[in-house]
């Protein structure tokens, strides 16, 4: 402890008085003054502090500290303080306290004690206002400030009640230390000790794209007496539940959104086939199979790889991926004791970079896959390829699963006239295709960076591998594959991205847990969700060989119900959702907040409430935009699925959101089927001009839609209330001067449709009048 020597002079004051002063001045921080000038501000202070031994931990980002409103409490004493010395002169006291902000000893010594300069300037801003407005201060402190104008004080006397009065609002000071406990993420093998309780083998399947490797793991899964797949998405853990299923290997499927269990009483059956964030670290399994490891280092679902990997209680784990994660697995697993096993596998078919680009969609072959990186390419290849009388499928990845799955089932039908496929990176993982060339049309694909900006990055090397290795598949009609890009001056880049060794895989996610945010919520009461989760990553300590994942959507959700009253581990499950905040008609139109309202008032979601709100049934697309309104219908009802396996009493009509979630998937198939027509309506900018007969829906589609009420109203815009041109303004992809050109070509366009049709299809579908003049 450190000892606080006042100097203080009063004369005539009752012994109980200074009493009950003394004891209040007993809880200060301890610091202690070398001889000095009586009143002054400017003697030289010798400040001692007892450091703790060993490394400090990182100091916090401040900013996130939000000061709480403390009311103004009167004293116990009531103007005792005043009594017994006199009224504090106001102005004088202003620069007293100025004064002591100014004082470097000061600053140094609230710094040390959990004040940066940001909070330091807060906390006195605070402190000084309620020195000044405060009608009736406490006794001791009226007493310490009339000393100091008196200049029978030290200016330096104030730091206790100044640090009494920072704690009071920013109270994550008092509780530093705790709150760096619950975020201390640098061992988190010790999360898991069912899993530590036991020796577990694990065998690295090393290999690129179509080697086996997840052959080989998936064999020794189904000899085993009990197993389950960890894979990263439905399609994947659909495959293996149904490939089970046929090789007499009884297997439920565990999804976010479905379960299905064999058995006809519900019973679990030994095998299960997940998605990597609904696998169980409790249950006891023979074998489990994680697949594609590299992800482990994802910036937004690495969390669940390293989770699945450290905490998952099985005899063996066959962990299947690149090669570039042997290292890393390697070193991970001497965190828990455990060797590593590795099994190299070479690809089973050849493919080759091809020494030219395709250049023109005149030379598309069948077999051949465009792979594009944004919808619009995907629109605008879709529609030229239409141009030139071919039949293309489409493959991107907002499509529901059952849509995916109809598109590359017409794609690989050898007696489908459909022999092209336009996609985007998509079909990297999950989808058996029959691709003879993969063709590049871009290099360049959005991302998201470390702030939430988007950014456009050429592909990794792990990237174009994982595209380009769907060419030529084992398993396919073509035994080897060919890649190249559309346009020539793509074809070196690609060479050079695709002769450079994959980046080894450096670093794990990690993810703040429900009951960590709890403990937090415990000390910091008053923080939202969003603050709390911030204030945690900014203490979160982590090692090496771990990282923090991102939270960015995380916290636009509890941002988006944060005004709606839930329970925290309630409102904490609603923002793990899968909801990208990239998705407007949950967004923008607030779904999610009608959904955690209805909630909050403990009224279930019933099929009828969310019928109302979807405006079901729908009206099959006549346009693009109708096509992405209905992908987003389709998200809606997975979110409920996802939502009543979480709360089971307040979304109960699970059956019946799904049966009408199919239905949605035949209608959106059929809009897909027919997409190069929806891109064809949406440029001529009128819907009129496509009935839906016109889409060749199926009969039992055609009945549905035919025996629903409310067809009348065609689905609800999923921008909001904003034009789609204003909107890409507001975001930057077109210039105001730009969307003033497209209204003169839409308005002239308008009055001579049948000149415009035909320039139209001389020009291959696609270049306007300025792009004309651009050229001559």
């Amino acid at each position: 402890m450190f000892c606080v020597q006042a100097h203080i002079y009063i004369q005539n004051v009752p012994a109980n008085i200074l009493s009950k002063f003394r004891q209040a001045l007993a809880w200060t921080p301890c610091f202690k003054r070398g001889p000095s000038a009586r009143g002054g501000g400017s003697a030289p202070l010798s400040w001692t502090r007892s450091i703790s031994s060993g490394n400090s931990p990182r100091p916090p980002d401040t900013s996130l500290f939000v000061p709480v409103d403390i009311k103004t409490d009167f004293s116990e004493d009531g103007s005792v303080g005043a009594e017994l010395t006199q009224p504090l002169d106001k102005s004088e006291l202003l620069k007293v306290l100025n004064r002591f902000y100014k004082r470097k000893e000061i600053q140094k010594l609230a710094s040390e004690n959990g004040l940066d300069a940001r909070l330091f300037h807060q906390a006195f801003i605070s402190f000084r206002k309620y020195v000044l407005e405060t009608e009736t201060l406490a006794a001791d402190l009226h007493i310490v400030l009339n000393d100091i104008c008196c200049g029978a004080g030290h200016i330096d006397d104030i730091y206790p009640y100044f640090m009494r009065h920072a704690k009071q609002i920013f109270p994550m000071l008092d509780c530093m230390d705790d709150l760096r406990k619950i975020s201390d993420l640098r061992v988190p093998a010790n999360w898991y000790p069912e899993a530590r309780s036991i020796q577990r083998k694990v065998v690295f399947h090393a290999g690129p794209t179509n080697s086996g490797k997840t052959y080989h793991a998936i064999q020794r899964y189904l000899e085993a007496k009990s197993g389950v797949y960890c894979g990263p998405l439905k399609l994947l853990a659909h495959e293996i539940f149904e490939k089970s299923n046929s090789a007499g290997v009884p297997c439920d499927l565990v999804t976010g959104e479905e379960r299905i269990f064999v058995d006809p009483d519900g019973q679990q059956s030994g095998h299960v086939a997940c998605t990597i964030e609904m696998c169980s670290v409790t249950t006891p399994y023979e074998v489990a199979v994680i697949d594609e490891i590299q992800m482990i280092r994802d910036p937004s679902r690495g969390w669940a790889w390293t989770r699945a990997l450290l905490g998952l209680c099985a005899e063996e784990i066959h962990v299947c991926g690149e090669a570039a994660a042997i290292n890393f697995v390697t070193e991970l697993m001497y965190t828990t004791g455990e060797e590593v096993e590795v099994r190299n596998y070479e690809r089973l078919t050849p493919f080759s970079l091809m020494d030219h680009a395709l250049e023109s969609l005149d030379n598309l072959q069948p077999g051949d896959c465009v792979v594009c990186f944004s919808k619009n390419d995907i629109y605008s290849i879709s529609r030229q390829i239409e141009v030139r009388g071919l039949e293309c499928a489409v493959i991107y990845g907002s499509l529901p699963p059952g849509t995916k799955l109809s598109q590359a089932k017409k794609f690989n039908d050898p007696s489908d006239p459909c022999k092209i496929l336009v996609a985007t990176d998509a079909i990297g993982m999950g989808l058996n295709l029959s691709i003879r060339r993969i063709i590049f049309n871009s290099l360049v694909k959005p991302s998201i960076n470390e702030k939430g900006e988007k950014e456009m990055d050429t592909i990794t090397t792990s990237q174009a591998l994982q595209i380009a290795g769907r060419a030529g598949r084992f398993s396919s009609t073509f035994k080897e594959g060919e890649v190249t890009t559309m346009h020539r001056d793509d074809l070196p880049v690609l060479k050079e991205i695709m002769g450079r060794a994959v980046d080894p895989i450096e670093t794990a996610g990690l993810h703040p847990t429900a009951e960590q945010i709890e403990m937090f919520a415990y000390h910091l009461p008053e923080a939202t969700l969003s603050n709390l989760i911030d204030i945690f990553v900014s203490l979160s300590q982590v090692d090496g060989l771990y990282f923090v994942c991102n939270v960015d959507d995380f916290k636009f959700l509890a941002d988006m119900i944060q005004h709606i009253p839930l329970n925290l581990r309630s409102r904490y499950v609603f923002c793990t959702a899968p909801i990208n905040k990239k998705q407007p008609f949950v967004c923008t139109t607030r779904l999610l907040s009608q959904f955690a309202r209805q909630f909050s008032r403990d009224e279930p979601l019933t099929f009828d409430w969310v019928c109302r709100h979807i405006s079901w049934p729908p009206m099959p697309p006549k346009n693009i935009k109708d096509l992405a309104h209905l992908e987003a219908v389709h998200d809606v009802l997975d979110l409920y699925l996802w939502l009543s396996y979480r709360f089971m009493d307040m979304f109960p009509d699970a059956n019946r959101v799904r049966d009408i979630q199919r239905e949605m998937d035949e209608i959106i198939q059929v809009g897909v089927h027919n997409i190069t027509r929806l891109i064809r309506a949406s440029e001529a900018q009128s819907s009129e001009s496509l009935p839906s007969t016109q889409l060749q829906t199926p009969p039992q589609v055609q009945r549905r839609l035919r025996g629903s009420q409310g067809r009348g109203q065609p689905p609800k815009d999923v921008s909001g209330s904003s034009t789609l041109g204003s909107r890409l303004v507001q975001e930057g992809r077109l210039t105001k001067d730009l969307l003033q050109q497209l209204r003169r070509e839409w308005s002239e366009e308008q009055m001579h449709p049948a000149r415009n049709e035909q320039t139209h299809s001389r020009t291959g579908g696609g270049k306007s009048r300025a792009d004309k003049k651009k050229r001559k």
